[in-house]
């Protein structure tokens, strides 16, 4: 039996929605009108309730608001394939096109990122602006042997526990999280993981068609390796970990906002 996530935030769960592309459900949440739209996209071996204080708040706000589950995450269907980051993007173009979301504003937390990074670049036509909250670093070898072997769920929880949270975050918050993510499925850990460190943001052209902005996370390791682009705008939180959408999404939120009326009011007066 497929095991219910809790939500991250205390708030209780909408209904959720589904398509299904190639006989594989893919679940989604919505709320809102608006332009422009925001398409919510969630990290490794988590899920759509990762964004709920965005969700909540990008709907009251005056936004369509879409949050999704990539395949292998969440509700939506765990087939074993090659999770790469491509497949990801490709899916959430497909739904856009089925959902007529019409150019939304992208934000990818951590592996979302690298999802949202890669949409923008094959589907710049589809986007209007991205936004990556807190972003991920090539993995370490070791650590993806240790996924491929028995004890998997305890080296996720050893490498997020000690390499994604400072000091100050939530404690309760951090065990939910914890207790999420090594409830995925081991080949979807494993595959997901490989399409990360297999993909190279350095080898994308076109990046500067779309605006972007990159929301660093007060890490003790910075994941900065996307702030190579020169053309993308930065922020930084304060007193969060790699879950900033989470711990300081007052920060967040105004960051973004921030971001879109500066950037997109041309885009949509």
């Amino acid at each position: 039996m497929q095991r219910k996530e809790r939500p991250l935030t205390g708030r209780e769960e909408h209904l959720m929605r589904r398509l299904e592309r190639d006989a594989v459900a893919l679940f989604y949440e919505e709320a809102g009108e608006g332009e422009p739209p925001v398409l919510l996209v969630h990290g490794w071996c988590c899920d759509h309730t990762y964004f709920s204080p965005q969700f909540k708040h990008f709907a009251e706000q005056g936004h369509r608001v879409v949050a999704v589950d990539l395949r292998g995450h969440g509700q939506s269907d765990k087939p074993r394939q090659h999770y790469s980051m491509q497949v990801f993007a490709d899916d959430l173009a497909w739904m856009c096109e089925r959902l007529e979301l019409t150019r939304p504003v992208l934000v990818g937390h951590s592996m979302g990122g690298r999802v949202a990074f890669d949409f923008a670049v094959r589907y710049p036509q589809l986007t209007s602006a991205v936004v990556l909250p807190s972003g991920v670093r090539a993995a370490i070898p070791g650590f993806l042997e240790e996924l491929r072997g028995p004890d998997y769920r305890e080296a996720l929880r050893r490498y997020v526990a000690t390499s994604l949270f400072i000091p100050t975050d939530d404690q309760e918050r951090k065990e939910r999280i914890l207790e999420s993510m090594v409830a995925a499925p081991q080949h979807v850990m494993v595959s997901a993981f490989e399409g990360l460190c297999d993909y190279d943001p350095t080898e994308a052209v076109g990046w500067t068609a779309v605006p972007g902005l990159y929301i660093a996370a007060d890490e003790l390791q910075p994941r900065s390796d996307m702030i190579r682009f020169h053309e993308i705008l930065y922020g930084k939180t304060v007193g969060s970990g790699h879950f900033c959408q989470l711990e300081v999404p007052e920060q967040v939120n105004a960051m973004i906002e921030r971001f879109l009326t500066v950037t997109l009011q041309s885009q949509h007066p």
